[in-house]
């Protein structure tokens, strides 16, 4: 009973911790302006299942394709064993779904035994790409210090996870009247020489060393980059359908240049009673981001497949795509902390454009959107990096000159290119090519 009263304790206050503190990032997260993504049902279902469920842009590249889906095929189907060990631990029973499944749950766990085999397979295979003969994108500058720390966190804590649910079994393996599953009974000699009373040691300490162990992966989780394992799903529902490369009109200036259009207005006529005062032009802050960019940004999982497809970064140019992303969760999260110590925002003089994001980055950026299409889970850098830009250009007038140039160009010559629309064929003057199509 002792041991019940314990167990129940533990549940609640790490669910009741992990609560708090996904609500704070709810909390972050909609603090981003208000975007409509709940149209086209249908596909958006269809889009997760795919991408999220499926996994279906991890295997664009095999290896680690297949080692992620084995640790994400354990992940889903060992929790169900958890399911079990959380009745057990409350009501105080033993494998109380062995006499409900009979002889198929002797198959069942025995599955789940090879799946955590897999896991750790996976786990030290991550771990040789990491630290022994690291890939490329694991060694970028944003990848030192924490980020690099987590990773290997994550990994030894799964590798640890598994390693106490295989022992635990082949404890029980050993006991009297007791029969392990496929790979608890390949183990069982391990264990040969323990006496009852040791095994029985062994086997709760290991189904302790499980259960406290997952409640405290599961409130690691949000300061992780692995709590990717949750939002995947949402994030990859409430993704973009339309194509990458098509970007939003901002609404503001929509209504501008239809007034100037539109020979019946009145361009001085005074703002209309109660009429909402112009936002800003971008985004200088998290806060002026859609909200959507900052569940991106909570949803990063640090894999730098995007950064490794960046033709800027490719080049030596500054832009990391994954950078922009952990820059932006990082801010959020001093966005937040400034709200729980205040009660609300204070200003701290600081903001997510030149304090996190450099303007070097973000002006880098030739919006091919090669990180959109290699992200695993969708997410879309590029929305964050041109908000940035139109807050530089719109509002802070703070571009390269070249730019300048271009903007004016554009405004009065409707190209831009520095000549009149006139001349934009007298390229082809003297190389007796008939321009009568391209002029008409």
């Amino acid at each position: 009973m002792l041991q019940n009263i314990i167990f129940i304790l533990l549940l609640a206050l790490g669910g009741g911790i992990f609560a708090r503190k996904v609500g704070k990032i709810r909390r972050n997260i909609f603090l981003g302006k208000p975007l409509n993504r709940t149209d086209r049902k249908s596909e958006r279902w269809s889009t997760m299942a795919r991408v999220a469920m499926g996994q279906s842009k991890m295997v664009t590249r095999p290896v680690a394709g297949f080692f992620h889906i084995l640790i994400y095929v354990g992940f889903v189907l060992i929790n169900l064993e958890v399911a079990e060990i959380v009745i057990d631990g409350i009501f105080g029973t033993h494998r109380v779904f062995q006499p409900l499944l009979g002889g198929f749950y002797n198959v069942i766990i025995g599955f789940f035994e090879i799946l955590a085999i897999g896991v750790i397979l996976a786990c030290v295979v991550f771990f040789w790409r990491r630290n022994i003969q690291p890939v490329a994108r694991f060694t970028s500058p944003e990848m030192t210090g924490w980020p690099r720390l987590d990773a290997n966190l994550i990994l030894i804590i799964e590798v640890v996870l598994m390693s106490a649910l295989l022992l635990m079994n082949t404890a029980e393996a050993n006991m009297e009247g007791k029969t392990g599953y496929a790979v608890s009974n390949l183990l069982a000699p391990l264990l040969a020489g323990v006496s009852e009373s040791g095994l029985h040691s062994i086997e709760r300490i290991s189904w302790w060393a499980h259960i406290v162990g997952i409640l405290a992966f599961l409130n690691y989780l949000p300061y992780s980059k692995h709590f990717h394992i949750i939002l995947a799903f949402p994030n990859t529902w409430y993704a973009q359908l339309e194509p990458s490369g098509q970007m939003n009109n901002m609404e503001s200036v929509q209504k501008e240049v239809a007034m100037m259009l539109d020979p019946n207005a009145n361009p001085y006529a005074a703002p209309a009673d109660g009429a909402e005062a112009p936002g800003r032009f971008g985004a200088k802050d998290v806060m002026d981001l859609p909200w959507k960019s900052l569940l991106d940004a909570y949803s990063c999982t640090e894999c730098g497949r995007c950064t490794s497809v960046c033709p800027a970064n490719t080049t030596g140019k500054l832009l990391s795509p994954r950078k922009i992303m952990m820059d932006t969760r990082d801010r959020l999260e001093v966005v937040g902390a400034n709200i729980d110590k205040n009660g609300s925002f204070v200003d701290d003089g600081k903001a997510l454009l030149g304090d996190h994001i450099t303007a070097e980055e973000i002006q880098a950026c030739n919006t091919c959107n090669a990180c959109v299409e290699a992200c695993p889970v969708l997410i879309n850098p590029v929305t964050i990096i041109t908000e940035l830009r139109r807050y530089q250009a719109m509002e802070a007038s703070q571009v390269p000159s070249e730019w300048g140039l271009m903007f004016n160009n554009i405004e009065n010559n409707g190209a831009p290119w520095q000549f009149p629309a006139a001349d934009r064929m007298g390229w082809a003057d003297n190389l007796e090519i008939n321009t009568k199509n391209a002029e008409a």
